[in-house]
């Protein structure tokens, strides 16, 4: 039996995640200085996370073939 693709172990390094840890929160908001030392933990403004999409190539078609069937017929 094969294993169902949901179910396969990820690459750990390719995939991003939509939610971040406390503690990486802070550090992307004191990197930007919306917080610093002295400010409360609790209740931090949101930190977007930018995920990177890779563009698919397109397809060339090559006019020869399509010659090639139009001759044949």
């Amino acid at each position: 039996m094969t294993i169902d693709k949901s179910l396969k172990v990820r690459r750990g390094a390719n995939s991003t995640r939509s939610v971040l840890t406390r503690q990486e929160r802070l550090t992307k908001l004191k990197e930007s200085d919306r917080w610093s030392e002295g400010d409360s933990p609790l209740g931090l403004p949101k930190v977007r996370v930018q995920k990177l999409v890779m563009k698919k190539k397109k397809k060339k078609e090559e006019p020869e073939k399509e010659d090639d069937k139009k001759k044949k017929k």
